[in-house]
């Protein structure tokens, strides 16, 4: 008699895996969850008596071939931070607070101590972020990845009012370009990454880099930064006019996505300090400046765009929140409609 084991998927192990992450999606749940984990959905009482207007926001991403790092490191339990931080940084720069949270999870087989490791990170991305846990999907497909390769997909839903959502539209010339510190590369350009570390430099996961002061592996698997708690804090203290989350497209392509027309952001790379790994990525792909701006955070994670008047405020109190912040720019008048970023040389 043929079984679904024999055809490579074991529903044995699924159960097993599911009553495994019990503790830890719970350890995430909001009092407006309804329903425990092994329902078909997860259900979230949401009180719209809080808001006037409220309006739900949704994003969704994954981690990339950022996992392959986890996979040669064998070290699982961080990438689900990346995952839940690459959904809920994307909420928030609307001024939305996460609410929820769903992940799914596809692997050729289960293994349960890597997947529980996974959820492990996810459930810590999710605390960090303030929202719950709510659901998931675990797809073991034979055959469809290799041998301890899995994909990781989040699904975000967060919340704001309506007259508080941060859009940028106000944003003018004067205004203020305030850069929150990545905590390295976070989860985009890691196909670059890997081409220049790997392939070109011959280094291994397990290459000492004395500039970096940790191992390849190490460093590259360092988790995205949550911003959710410190930009919502922001929110409700100053007069934000607009946020950018540099993910992949860097500071080049996502800071134009919150101006208005006529008018261009014009940053100052002198005002941080770049971290290592991108100098050293640099110089060993010889890879030019416009495209290491294009393609990576280059050190700053979240940028605040405020009115000049509150913008030592801004920086002082994203400070006292645990953030490293500095002013790293300004908004400029421009002929073009479409919006840019100048680079100071």
């Amino acid at each position: 008699m043929t079984t679904y084991r024999e055809a490579g998927v074991d529903i044995d192990a699924g159960d097993a895996f599911i009553h495994r992450i019990k503790p830890l999606v719970r350890s995430t749940f909001r009092p407006e969850v309804l329903t425990d984990l092994g329902g078909f959905g997860g259900l979230f009482r949401f009180n719209a008596d809080c808001y006037r207007e409220p309006v739900l926001v949704s994003s969704t991403d994954g981690v990339g071939t950022k996992l392959k790092i986890a996979v040669l490191m064998d070290r699982h339990d961080t990438v689900g931070i990346d995952l839940v931080a690459m959904c809920v940084n994307d909420l928030v720069v609307s001024g939305a607070e996460p609410l929820f949270f769903l992940d799914y999870f596809a692997t050729g087989k289960l293994s349960i101590a890597i997947a529980q490791d996974v959820v492990k990170g996810i459930a810590e991305g999710c605390r960090q972020a303030g929202c719950a846990l709510i659901g998931g999907e675990t797809a073991e497909m034979p055959s469809f990845y290799r041998d301890g390769e899995y994909d990781l997909a989040g699904f975000a839903v967060g919340v704001v009012e309506k007259s508080k959502i941060i859009d940028g539209r106000s944003i003018m010339p004067g205004d203020v370009v305030v850069g929150l510190t990545s905590s390295g590369l976070h989860s985009n350009g890691y196909s670059l990454v890997r081409r220049v570390l790997f392939e070109q430099a011959g280094l291994t996961v397990d290459s000492v880099v004395p500039e970096l002061g940790r191992t390849v592996g190490e460093e590259l698997l360092i988790p995205t930064k949550i911003y959710v708690k410190s930009i919502l804090s922001l929110c409700s203290e100053m007069p934000i006019k607009g946020l950018a989350h540099i993910t992949g497209g860097g500071i080049t392509e996502n800071l134009p996505r919150v101006l208005p027309p006529g008018v261009n952001a014009r940053i100052d790379p002198r005002t941080w300090s770049v971290p290592p790994v991108f100098t050293l990525l640099g110089r060993l792909g010889k890879i030019a400046q416009p495209e290491m701006y294009r393609v990576f955070n280059m050190g700053i994670g979240m940028i605040v765009v405020v009115p000049p008047h509150v913008a030592e405020s801004v920086v002082s109190r994203a400070v006292a929140l645990g953030e490293q912040a500095q002013v790293i720019g300004e908004i400029v008048a421009a002929q073009s409609a479409e919006p840019e970023v100048e680079y100071v040389a």
